[in-house]
């Protein structure tokens, strides 16, 4: 099977986050940055990838999602800062 990943964007540090789930995580990002998904994170700018989790299933990758995404704000944040302190854009070190 294929790697699953949940993963947030931010707009800034502590600015605007999506919280999301996708089996090409590079695919996926891309298609935020160049704003060729229309939505959330084209309207509020949001390219920069600051978190992802990998998994060896969809299905645990998108209850993992659901769990994050009913989390408050505060979690989410916290969650970021546990592994990026710096929100820090990691697409860069995806490519390398």
């Amino acid at each position: 099977m294929r790697p699953a990943y949940v993963y947030i964007l931010a707009s800034r540090p502590g600015g605007a986050i999506y919280v999301g789930v996708t089996n090409d995580l590079i695919r996926r990002v891309f298609e935020h940055r160049s704003g060729a998904v229309d939505g959330f994170t084209k309207r509020y700018n949001i390219k920069q990838l600051v978190y992802f989790e990998q998994f060896d299933s969809i299905y645990d990758a998108i209850q993992r999602e659901k769990n994050i995404k009913h989390w408050p704000r505060a979690w989410k944040t916290r969650l970021i800062y546990q592994q990026n302190p710096t929100w820090r854009d990691l697409f860069p070190e995806l490519l390398s």
